[in-house]
């Protein structure tokens, strides 16, 4: 049978993105290929939890929770084979299939919305910490791990031809004022004739004072390049808490 192991199942508001606002059940699957480290949800990555559940259980817990729009997300899903049945059950039931991913693996999976969060230079794992103390550090391989899968071109376009898509890229204008040009160089990279309105910045952190101050920072940024500006509004919300 079709398992995966699940960090979370909720129901809240979408927050990033160009579906923000849409009430939405979260599908969080445990496990990640990559540890960045602003990483908000280690649960699901640096340290992955939760239950492995039969697909099956996991549609009937969707279902139970009654929203049409369901985001899949992680950690990484599409790291996981079961991914493409989940995915095709739910849209069996009639919902709407946002998947988030980093874009570093590709499958034949049922999805109206591609969120695809290309991981920049600015992801890297410093030292093998995660930016929050709290969090155990980071077995030393992992570092080169980290850097040599965050970015795959190939399967990148691949993505964004087969699916409807949105490139989301997390964003520090205080400390990363290269972000930009590593952004530039990659949608170079990639060969496609990408819209600008599905070229998405969104400012990195996890409260809500640094957000507003950042995404005032990229506001002009996203008007000079025709970009749009995602903020996070479930950090606006219910602050940087689980199951929201």
């Amino acid at each position: 049978m079709s398992r995966l192991r699940i960090a979370e199942i909720f129901t809240s508001i979408q927050g990033e993105g160009i579906w923000a606002g849409v009430p939405s059940t979260f599908v969080r699957v445990s496990g990640c290929n990559l540890r960045c480290v602003w990483c908000d949800t280690p649960y699901a990555s640096w340290a992955p939890e939760g239950p492995i559940l039969e697909v099956d259980d996991i549609v009937d817990k969707v279902i139970a929770l009654s929203t049409d729009h369901v985001v899949v997300t992680g950690g990484e899903p599409m790291l996981f084979e079961p991914i493409a049945a989940l995915t095709r059950a739910l849209k069996a039931r009639g919902r709407t299939i946002t998947i988030e991913t980093a874009g570093t693996v590709f499958r034949d999976v049922a999805c109206d919305l591609m969120s695809i969060s290309p991981k920049l230079r600015n992801s890297a794992p410093v030292d093998g910490h995660h930016a929050d103390a709290s969090v155990g550090p980071l077995a030393v391989e992992w570092i080169a791990r980290h850097d040599a899968e965050r970015l795959n071109p190939s399967v990148l376009r691949k993505l964004i031809q087969s699916y409807p898509f949105q490139l989301k890229f997390v964003v520090d204008p205080d400390e990363h004022l290269d972000d930009l040009s590593e952004i530039a160089e990659l949608l170079d990279a990639l060969e496609y004739d990408i819209p600008r309105d599905r070229i998405l910045l969104m400012p990195e952190g996890i409260d809500t004072e640094t957000l507003h101050r950042r995404l005032r920072l990229l506001a002009p940024v996203c008007i000079e390049h025709g970009y749009r500006l995602s903020p996070r509004l479930h950090v606006d919300l219910y602050g940087n808490t689980r199951g929201t």
